[in-house]
């Protein structure tokens, strides 16, 4: 009866499909460790098919897309104060910003799956030059 009980739950384990992961950033103002125009996860590593939410905690942010794998087309970006999500389909590393404090170093990136390209010759200004160089060196 113990076989048979396990055989049951193995056969129940392999036939339950598996649903993609929900991420959810908050656009910050602030950060609990101090850091200021950020979002809530410098890195986001995440598998192919999972979706990232972008909740506007504190007014004035949003979500641009500025570099990813070849082939893939950035989205636009969004509007200000507003909550965007996206599916991520395509392996590869994606940058964002947000477009007004992107010179004050408030961007992000995200790796899905196994995220090989290569995104450090992406046009970055101010501040996030130093912090683009950070977060590369990190992944």
């Amino acid at each position: 009866m113990k076989k048979l009980l396990a055989l049951v739950a193995a056969m129940v384990t392999l036939s339950t499909p598996t649903f993609a992961a929900d991420t959810t950033i908050e656009m910050l103002n602030k950060r609990d460790d101090g850091a200021k125009m950020v979002y809530s996860e410098d890195i986001t590593r995440i598998d192919v098919g999972d979706t990232i939410t972008w909740v506007p905690t504190s007014k004035g942010h949003n979500v641009e897309f500025i570099a990813g794998p070849d082939g893939w087309e950035a989205p636009r970006k969004s509007k200000l104060n507003k909550e965007v999500a996206m599916t991520f389909d395509t392996p590869g590393v994606y940058l964002y910003q947000c477009s007004p404090h992107k010179s004050m170093g408030m961007i992000a990136i995200v790796v899905v799956g196994d995220g090989d390209n290569d995104i450090s010759k992406a046009k970055v200004k101010g501040k996030s030059k130093k912090k683009l160089k950070a977060l590369l060196a990190d992944l």
